[in-house]
C-alpha cells in the first residue's frame, strides 16, 4: 500500500509543476514506486512499462544531449519495446490499457511542451484507472481519478485560462 501512495503522490506532484526536467524526475520516481506496487499485485505488464517508463523518463530528462535524428529513433525504440511488454505479458484485452496509455504518454514526455506532459495526465488517469479498477486496485484507481482532475484543472488553469488572459489582453490593445 505504501508504494501506491507513493506512486500517487509523485505523479500529482510531476503533473503540477511547470519545468520539464524537474516534472519528469519526479516522474521517473513516480515509475519506480508505480513498478514496486505493480508486481507485488501481479500486474506484470504495467509492472514492465514502469521499469520501461524510469529508463524513458531518464532518457527524456537529458533530451538535449541527442541530435534529432537519435531522438526520434529513441521514440521509436521505446514504442517498439512498449508494444513487444504488451505481447510477452499479454493478460488479455486489459493489457492494452497501460499499453496505449503508456505509448501516450511517451509521445507527450518526448515532447518539449508541458502542455502535453499536462495531457499526458489525462489518458494516463483514464486507463491506468480502468487498468486498476481491473485488479481491483481501488487506492491506485481512485489516485488516477484525482490524477484525472488534476490534469484537467492543470491544463485549464496553465493553458486555457492564461490563453484567455492572453487574447484579452491583445484586444484590449488592438494588438
Amino acid at each position: 500500500m505504501i508504494f501506491s501512495i507513493l506512486a500517487f503522490l509523485a505523479l500529482l506532484v510531476s503533473i503540477c509543476i511547470k519545468n520539464r526536467k524537474k516534472s519528469l524526475l519526479v516522474q521517473a520516481l513516480n515509475c519506480f514506486f508505480e513498478a514496486t506496487y505493480n508486481f507485488i499485485i501481479c500486474a506484470y505488464t504495467g509492472a514492465y512499462l514502469s521499469i520501461i517508463n524510469i529508463i524513458r523518463t531518464c532518457i527524456f530528462i537529458n533530451k538535449d544531449k541527442f541530435n534529432k535524428i537519435a531522438y526520434l529513433l529513441i521514440l521509436i525504440v521505446f514504442w517498439g519495446i512498449i508494444i513487444i511488454n504488451c505481447t510477452f505479458t499479454w493478460a488479455g484485452w486489459i493489457s492494452l490499457l497501460p499499453t496505449i496509455g503508456t505509448l501516450i504518454r511517451t509521445y507527450c514526455l518526448w515532447q518539449s511542451n508541458m502542455k502535453l506532459v499536462r495531457f499526458s495526465g489525462i489518458t494516463t488517469g483514464l486507463l491506468y484507472g480502468l487498468y486498476y479498477i481491473y485488479y481491483k486496485s481501488w487506492f491506485m484507481a481512485l489516485g488516477d481519478l484525482v490524477l484525472l482532475i488534476v490534469a484537467i484543472f492543470s491544463i485549464y488553469n496553465n493553458d486555457i485560462k492564461l490563453k484567455d488572459k492572453n487574447n484579452i489582453f491583445i484586444k484590449e490593445n488592438n494588438i
